[in-house]
């Protein structure tokens, strides 16, 4: 089939966010013909940008989020009037929705479904249905006039669109957060709803484009979904939505409090939870990377029906030799590998350590990871220096490293040439963390087949299943406590490594990931509509646009079929119509 892979700052680019999942992705389902949809967060992006392309990708068509003033699309009397009316709906249904005011402000920025929960908090249930639709049926019109006038990229970013903005700001029933905006406010939540809205201005729609394929996949929520949902929208292209980072969630994060003014926040939480639910009512198949982001989308008001949970595929190949080998770790040794930044909370760790050695007075204390970014490089200064005052007798100097318990490194350095060597320095293995999605590091740790300790954070519970020790975030004690108990019984902690490393790739190995999208791909386009009767040489439909047995070497499929033109069904021709078998599954 052709799939049209939707990705936002990511694939196909050589850095950003999924790019080793998407790749991993394409080159694994290679039966499929892939059509990838790249909307760039930077002002210009170059196909040299890219990650080597296996041959399946048949094109990439890439558009920057971020657009000129000005795209020299000329508005007619009756384009400006209508765009003011759609618009002010979209507007005024945001202003008035119950998101912004609990969620918006980043009062429960991470609160796991909490925040999610205000998209119908201070309204009705009801109310909250009639506000969804009223956006959906604005967001759809604006949809329709870009198509009709080539695009509303400077309209969105017109004086027009701020004074509707404000109008529905002032309105009566407008969130009381909403009628305090001032005119800066007004402008940056405009510039921010422009940059949301781009794929309303796109020329990515139609049979040239997203209509031709079977199915679009978007590896993200937010605009990229949004695309799909305009493709839904016009051309009846059903929808699946892959969140490992719920897309809401991220937003709440990033704009919390002293990020913005109250207003801002507010109008912005409303729309991108209103998105959110559109997203997520369009979508055929939801799958959420965890329980985590699954819980967040059912509080969205997602059909938990048509969500399926696929862990995210990570190689186990380059962990076997440390997980099969011989435990040859120090046994008093505890290891914390990851990005240094603050949210991984090490000064938790480092005082927890401090009673580990009340305890365990030989024990030591590894620190490996690279800074992330300048936040994460004074953080880690930060870190340095506590630990040369925590065990100031045993440095050699304030920063020093000498004999102080606690070492920091990185990847690379004699300490830890490679990751899993980094792993298996390591008794236990230690996460710290107060926010934390889908914990990668703890996944490579128990491939390594090692015990660890983890704080109740994000999708650690659910990932560690059992096979490992979790604790309160923020509480130094009850980590220690934690890591004594395992640093004392080698027994405990072969016991628990080898059951880690069993569920490790029971769970979250590439070839699982792979098999189920595998299969919801099939399931999808088994149960949408056929939008395009393509028939064989003898008039049976086929049930594929490119059917996927047409990879695999030998008489498959015979000659290339026929199409019908859009519109006229198979009943219509003469030739016979019967039924089908699907033989896609065969073709792997």
């Amino acid at each position: 089939m052709r799939v049209g892979l939707l990705t936002e700052g990511g694939y196909p680019y050589v850095e950003g966010d999924a790019v080793l999942w998407c790749d991993r992705l394409v080159r694994g389902l290679e039966q499929h013909e892939f059509d990838v949809y790249a909307l760039s967060r930077g002002r210009s992006r170059h196909g040299e940008d890219f990650v080597p392309l296996p041959p399946q990708v048949r094109r990439v068509r890439t558009a920057p989020l971020r657009t000129a003033e000005d795209d020299r699309v000329a508005y007619g009397r009756r384009a400006r009037r209508r765009f003011a009316e759609c618009y002010g709906e979209l507007a005024a249904a945001v202003c008035a929705a119950g998101a912004g005011g609990a969620a918006g402000t980043g009062r429960a920025e991470d609160a796991g479904s909490t925040a999610a929960e205000g998209a119908s908090g201070a309204v009705s249930r009801d109310a909250a249905a009639d506000q969804a639709d009223r956006f959906g049926s604005a967001l759809y019109a604006l949809a329709e006039l870009a198509r009709a006038t080539g695009g509303l990229a400077g309209a969105l970013r017109s004086e027009t669109a701020v004074r509707t903005l404000e109008r529905a700001c002032r309105a009566p029933h407008a969130l009381r957060t909403a009628r305090e905006a001032r005119v800066p406010d007004l402008l940056t939540v405009a510039a921010h709803l422009a940059r949301a809205l781009r794929p309303l201005s796109l020329d990515w729609y139609g049979d040239d484009g997203l209509g031709a394929a079977d199915l679009c996949h978007a590896t993200t929520g937010g605009p990229a979904a949004l695309a799909g949902l305009l493709a839904r929208h016009f051309d009846d292209v059903p929808l699946l939505v892959t969140e490992y980072g719920v897309h809401l969630r991220s937003h709440y994060l990033t704009l919390g409090p002293g990020t913005a003014a109250p207003a801002v926040r507010a109008l912005l939480g409303a729309f991108q939870s209103l998105l959110a639910a559109e997203v997520y009512r369009g979508a055929a198949i939801l799958t959420p990377g965890n329980a985590h982001a699954r819980r967040w989308q059912e509080r969205c008001g997602a059909d938990r029906d048509r969500i399926r949970t696929v862990y995210p595929g990570m190689a186990a190949g380059r962990f076997n030799e440390v997980g099969e080998a011989p435990d040859r770790a120090e046994p008093d040794t505890l290891v914390w590998v990851g990005r240094v930044e603050p949210a991984k909370d090490l000064v938790c760790l480092l005082h927890a350590f401090a009673e580990v050695r009340k305890e365990r007075p030989g024990a030591r204390l590894r620190i490996v990871g690279a800074p992330a970014g300048a936040e994460g490089a004074a953080y880690l200064g930060h870190c340095r220096a506590l630990a040369a005052h925590l065990f100031p007798d045993e440095a050699e100097g304030a920063h020093a490293v000498g004999d102080n318990p606690v070492s920091f490194d990185e990847i690379g350095a004699p300490g830890a040439p490679t990751l899993p060597d980094a792993y298996a320095a390591g008794a236990v293995v230690v996460l710290s963390s107060v926010v934390e999605g889908f914990p990668v590091g703890l996944v490579e740790a128990m491939f390594c087949g090692r015990a660890t300790v983890s704080t109740d954070v994000g999708a650690v519970v659910e990932v560690i299943g059992g096979t490992g020790l979790v604790v309160p975030p923020r509480n130094p004690r009850a980590l220690a406590e934690a890591c004594v108990a395992l640093l004392r019984d080698s027994g405990r902690r072969e016991r628990l490594g080898a059951a880690a490393r069993a569920r490790a790739l029971e769970l979250f190995t590439v070839e699982q990931n792979i098999a189920a999208f595998h299969g919801i791909y099939l399931d999808i386009v088994s149960h949408s509509p056929v939008r395009r009767v393509v028939l064989d040489e003898s008039g049976a439909p086929l049930p594929f646009a490119t059917p996927a047995e047409s990879h695999v070497p030998g008489r498959w499929t015979g000659p290339t079929p026929r199409a019908l033109p859009r519109g006229i069904p198979a009943w219509a021709t003469d030739a016979p119509v019967r039924a089908t078998p699907l033989a896609a599954e065969g073709a792997r």
